[in-house]
């Protein structure tokens, strides 16, 4: 290397930074000990801010756009120097840029469920997370506050800060805003909203603006949901007996479908509904049919008149409607012997000792011998 070279080396005549990151915050230009000189370009583009440093003492601060160094826009650098107007001597200065655009989608989460005391469930635990976005917007501020002299700053090095401030401060908007726990869903833009308000000061004392909050979602812990999700089945299924009568209308469809299927196909497919509901309210109580060992105190009959049960291979089916009751008989499921109980029976008995049953069977033929 000439002469010629090693001096031309010394001086720095071109001031840029070309970033192709996504999380650097802070820059500092690799001056080394070479010295800036005067009329040296400086070019600042959008979204930079470049900060010039004398003695551990900001100076000058340029926006974006392209600049001729001199004492002209050097105002308080010139001033630190001691530099008399025209003075065109190299010169040694701290050069930072700072990334003003805004830095998208930030997580943050509760780690551990926070207590919270709700109006219709008393003490409960929520648990919480989503996105934020935000920038920089002093960023002399931010230099002081933040990121102090490091060559480098990233998105990662503040981040853990910003997301116990958007944590805390979070969660106790939420509390503070008194929103029914079973009306957050509906509710995450007004709270996203009370949150941003709550941490935007914060956000600005460190010359950080927070451009964006957003909840993701906001959920009880899986035993409390599993409850609710009970709670909602119940109010969607509503009367329990209507429902037991719809169960059993609609496997006395399917066995019409199925002539083979016989009267066990009825039993076996009422008895399904029947089951669950007994799983849910203890709508029915089915019991073994022995004649012999006198009559059990038959269950409840669901409000509707005109309802029987029958008793198929000792156990209990139905209720079935008197329509119903005549089709099985028509086709052979129902016999006169058939043990069958109503609402103001003292006890099961045979089919024909019934007035409004027997009549089902006079019009059918006798059995073949």
């Amino acid at each position: 290397m000439g002469l010629f070279d090693t001096l031309r080396n010394e001086f720095i005549d071109i001031i840029e930074w070309t970033d192709d990151s996504s999380d650097i915050i802070l820059w500092k230009f690799p001056r080394y000990e070479n010295e800036i000189k005067m009329n040296a370009k400086l070019t600042v583009r959008e979204s930079q801010v470049a900060i010039f440093l004398n003695e551990g003492v900001i100076a000058d601060v340029f926006p974006a756009g392209m600049y001729t160094l001199s004492t002209q826009n050097m105002p308080i650098l010139a001033t630190l120097k001691g530099w008399k107007y025209g003075f065109d001597s190299p010169f040694k200065a701290d050069v930072f840029f700072v990334n003003t655009k805004q830095f998208t989608n930030q997580k943050w989460g509760t780690k551990n469920p926070i207590m919270l005391r709700d109006a219709e469930f008393g003490p409960v635990r929520l648990r919480a997370f989503g996105s934020f976005a935000f920038r920089v917007n002093d960023a002399s501020k931010f230099f002081k506050e933040v990121a102090g002299t490091n060559s480098e700053f990233t998105v990662d090095s503040i981040n853990e800060q910003l997301r116990n401030l958007a944590i805390t401060r979070g969660m106790d908007a939420i509390a503070e805003s008194k929103i029914p726990v079973l009306d957050l869903a509906s509710n995450y833009d007004e709270v996203s909203l009370i949150i941003t308000d709550k941490i935007k000061a914060e956000f600005n004392e460190l010359g950080l603006e927070l451009t964006k909050f957003l909840i993701e979602n906001i959920s009880l812990p899986p035993e409390v949901e599993q409850a609710l999700d009970k709670r909602s089945s119940m109010g969607i299924i509503g009367n329990l007996g209507a429902y037991a009568q719809f169960q059993a209308a609609n496997a006395m469809e399917a066995v019409a479908s199925n002539p083979n299927g016989g009267l066990m196909g009825v039993g076996l497919a009422a008895g399904m509904g029947v089951g669950m509901m007994n799983q849910m309210g203890n709508v029915f109580q089915p019991q073994q049919v022995n004649p012999s060992a006198g009559n059990p105190t038959p269950p409840p009959l669901p409000p509707v008149g005109n309802m029987y049960f029958v008793a198929v291979n000792g156990v209990q089916t139905g209720a079935f409607s008197l329509p119903q009751l005549q089709a099985m008989a028509q086709s052979g499921q129902l016999t006169r012997t058939s043990l069958v109980w109503t609402q103001g029976m003292s006890g099961w008995l045979a089919a024909e000792t019934q007035t409004e049953l027997a009549g089902l069977f006079t019009a059918m033929p006798p059995p073949i011998a």
